[in-house]
């Protein structure tokens, strides 16, 4: 496995809403491009989420690091008329020069933590926003809906079957390298496993057996082609195709190496079962069972349950799009300017100012709570934020191996408490904000609330 499979998809500065341009011309025309700090986060989670697993950081060091306005871009921006010559030719000489802090990929996080910071020039950290809530939304959506289906699996592999239904190319992708993260085998995504390096697997689907006319011949055309295959039993009767592969394995003797069957309809509990019992009537004990069609982290949880037994998953739509969490609810919102706290003041939208470092607590392997803190607050803990992009360019750890970052999403996920690890919703991890940060907060309110009501009183 490599990292982030830099140029899997070009990403122009346009990427990006049209207000965020409109006020870089405003902060341009009051010259207000002093240094700004910027913090990701999710707010809430969905109904039964009960963590979030990080994702996206790769994309977001090879996006800010090649972040340019191309003069095709800036000759696309002048035609849209409301830019001036002077600032569009400030965009073309912008570079991200700033510093970032994150949390690794893999890391298991909760809402209200921030998972990102960026600290630099105004109008860079605002105009590269966009992409990044879209990078780490999407990555860590996945990365989480994997961590599901993967823990739901209980050691059985589960392998992403989903790019033909993902939302788009560069999603389908993604996808296979957050399902990775989250502990997956391996995807059926070819460009996938060749932009970062994962295992892929795959056989045959329903049309080969078709096309052939007789499936007893296509298993074994298949088979002497590819001898430790998966062989696909349910093209026309499922017990009949297990029939057919018992039989090849007599015509075949010692050179037999079938490795599993797959069953990718019906109900996989009985027909797993009466499969394993041909199976291993016939002597193949060595086949596994493999099961696709329609998965998720439910479904599998029913499978396991009941004790099918199965030995691997292909799980696709339902993964791939996040069929029960399509969303979550992240923000990039400015805690700092100019040296200066800063804060909104918005109904039920709690925004601590500053930066900010996340604490963890870990008690005989479980984690135990995390606290929110100033970034120079000596709280205890493990620091979960580290900086991994220095005057613009990305640092060793943006760009961790694969292995790493499922490594660490591995331990997380078993360092759960063990409510938080079920498919139902429990009562939330807790997540506390630091005496320190929270008087910050009543005091900047208390300056917002004397500029209210006295045109004397300034904000700083």
């Amino acid at each position: 496995m490599t990292t982030a499979g830099k140029g899997a998809a070009a990403h122009s500065a346009l990427f990006t809403d049209f207000y965020q341009l409109t006020m870089a011309r405003a902060y341009a025309a009051e010259s207000m491009d002093r240094l700004a700090v910027f913090e990701l986060f999710f707010r809430t989670m969905p109904q039964h989420r009960n963590f979030i697993l990080t994702a996206g950081l790769a994309a977001v060091a090879d996006f800010l690091e090649d972040w340019q306005f191309t003069p095709d871009d800036l000759e696309y921006l002048d035609g849209l008329g409301g830019f001036p010559t002077e600032f569009l030719e400030e965009l073309g000489s912008l570079r991200f020069t700033g510093d970032v802090y994150a949390m690794p990929e893999g890391t298991v996080v909760f809402p209200g933590e921030p998972i990102l910071q960026v600290v630099a020039p105004m109008m860079q950290a605002q105009l590269v926003e966009t992409f990044l809530l879209n990078q780490v939304h999407f990555q860590s959506l996945a990365a989480s809906k994997a961590a599901r289906v993967v823990l739901a699996a209980k050691g059985r592999a589960v392998v992403d079957f989903g790019s033909r239904r993902a939302h788009g190319t560069d999603a389908a992708l993604k996808v296979a390298r957050s399902a990775c993260i989250a502990g997956a085998a391996g995807t059926s995504n070819v460009q996938a496993g060749s932009l970062y390096g994962l295992p892929v697997y795959g056989t045959m689907a329903h049309s080969y057996i078709q096309a052939c006319g007789d499936e007893g011949r296509a298993f074994e055309a298949f088979a002497r082609l590819y001898p430790e295959t998966t062989l696909l039993v349910d093209t026309y009767d499922t017990l009949e195709g297990v029939a057919e592969v018992i039989r090849l394995a007599g015509r075949l003797g010692r050179d037999f190496h079938v490795r599993a069957i797959r069953l990718d309809s019906g109900d996989l509990v009985a027909l797993s079962r009466e499969c394993r019992l041909m199976l291993d009537g016939a002597g193949l004990q060595q086949v596994n069972i493999f099961a696709s069609g329609d998965l998720d982290e439910y479904a599998i949880a029913a499978l396991v349950a009941q004790g099918a037994p199965i030995d691997a998953f292909g799980v696709g739509t339902r993964m791939a799009v996040s069929a029960d969490a399509p969303d979550m609810d992240v923000v990039y919102k400015l805690v700092e300017y100019d040296g200066q706290p800063r804060t909104k003041l918005s109904t039920n939208k709690v925004l601590y100012p500053g930066r900010k470092q996340v604490r963890r607590f870990v008690q005989d392997g479980r984690f135990t709570g995390d606290i929110v803190c100033g970034a120079d607050e000596a709280a205890g803990g493990e620091p979960l934020l580290r900086q991994v992009m220095r005057q613009g360019k990305a640092l060793p750890q943006a760009r961790e191996s694969l292995e790493i970052c499922r490594a660490r999403a591995a331990v997380g996920l078993a360092a759960l408490p063990q409510d938080l690890s079920g498919l139902d919703g429990a009562s939330p991890y807790p997540v506390a904000v630091s005496p320190a940060l929270q008087k910050e907060l009543a005091d900047l309110r208390a300056v917002y609330a004397a500029a209210r009501t006295s045109a004397s009183v300034a904000l700083p």
